[in-house]
């Protein structure tokens, strides 16, 4: 099984450039490999272990029962999984069919047909969160390696650092206040913006999935955690249940339907309960999150002061009028630009770098 997580170790390790940021990062490498380790933990459950066992009469083989229960669903009473265990129901949700028989009128009859496709799903979550990443890496094509080659270690050749110095501010003159880098840090914040959307978009999708109950999951059994463990109604027990119904319907010697009621173990939930519960944590905080970067984002876009503090954050020794006076002679795009390469090149190189671009401009 430990086998199966070598090819995720590519994923975990670190760019040597880093073209976006720590929450954009949270993302494609943080979510991508938990929703895609969690898909390994499920696949392995169901195809290398045994998902599910039924109990049924000597009517039906067991293996039949099990793979038919499988692919055709389970079911449980919601309104029995409180009732009290080993008294009035043998274990939470499960009765007797009859209960599920009567058309359902009232919506009691729960079917779980989602555990079959859970580490699909998973999969394809995982890739849904990675789809930015590859948007901006094409859209990016390298750009900003490009510019701060050489630049990123503090021990370089004096004339080989006063020569990818004089390009680069050779390079910003000539490409100061013009559309293309508008359109690259444009394309920047919109892969942010899809971001957001997208994990938005996943938490309503997994409420889809489970029927309804993602949205609530987490905070109803946090809030389970904290009652006494004699009143204590567990909402995993609804969700993901142990125990389950199963209806098996064949035709019996006379050509009669014979109606074979089962009893069914689904130890794949035991898995599938804890994945959704941190998964509910995990979605939310990544949500609230990426919204707060979103509004500091639209608010260092109106306030240039903002972009100031950042820039001289990453230019300590360069003079703040000099910062100032470039910011005003900068596009939007110019100043997203200046910002990513700070984060890469070495301190002292950035520092010279931004005193003979401001220098320049002034001359």
């Amino acid at each position: 099984m430990f086998g199966l997580f070598n090819d995720v170790k590519a994923v975990i390790k670190l760019d040597k450039i880093c073209i976006d940021n720590n929450i954009f990062r949270l993302h494609y490498k943080a979510t991508f490999v938990i929703l895609l380790t969690a898909s390994i933990l499920v696949t392995a459950k169901q195809y290398m272990g045994d998902p599910i066992d039924c109990i049924v009469g000597d009517g039906v083989p067991d293996a039949v029962m099990d793979t038919y229960c499988w692919i055709h669903s389970t079911f449980t009473v919601t309104s029995k999984v409180t009732d009290e265990i080993g008294g009035e129901v043998a274990h939470p949700g499960v009765a007797v069919p009859q209960d599920c028989d009567e058309k359902n009128e009232d919506g009691d009859c729960k079917y779980h047909k989602y555990y079959q496709w859970v580490c699909f799903t998973l999969y394809f979550q995982a890739i849904l969160f990675y789809i930015p990443r590859y948007l901006w890496k094409v859209w990016e094509a390298g750009k900003l390696n490009t510019l701060i080659s050489a630049c990123c270690v503090p021990i370089i050749d004096d004339e080989l650092k006063a020569e990818r110095l004089k390009a680069l501010v050779g390079y910003f003159q000539g490409h100061r206040n013009r559309s293309k880098h508008n359109w690259y840090a444009a394309k920047f914040f919109f892969c942010e913006s899809l971001n957001l959307i997208n994990v938005v978009g996943q938490i309503y999708f997994m409420d889809l999935f489970l029927g309804g109950e993602f949205t609530t999951y987490g905070s109803e059994v946090w809030g389970m955690m904290q009652q006494d463990f004699e009143h204590r109604t567990d909402p995993m027990a609804r969700v993901f249940p142990k125990m389950a119904k199963c209806t098996f319907h064949k035709y019996g010697p006379s050509g009669t339907i014979q109606k074979h009621d089962g009893l069914c173990i689904l130890p794949v939930n035991i898995i599938n309960e804890k994945i959704y519960f941190f998964l509910w944590f995990w979605f939310i905080s990544l949500a609230i999150v990426t919204a707060f970067q979103q509004v500091y984002r639209l608010v260092t876009l109106v306030a240039p002061g903002l972009q100031i503090i950042r820039m001289k954050a990453l230019a300590r020794a360069v003079p703040e009028h000099k910062i100032r006076d470039l910011s005003k002679r900068t596009s939007v795009g110019d100043w997203f630009l200046l910002s990513q390469m700070g984060k890469n090149m070495d301190s002292l190189i950035f520092r010279d770098f931004m005193d003979q671009l401001c220098d320049e401009m002034n001359n």
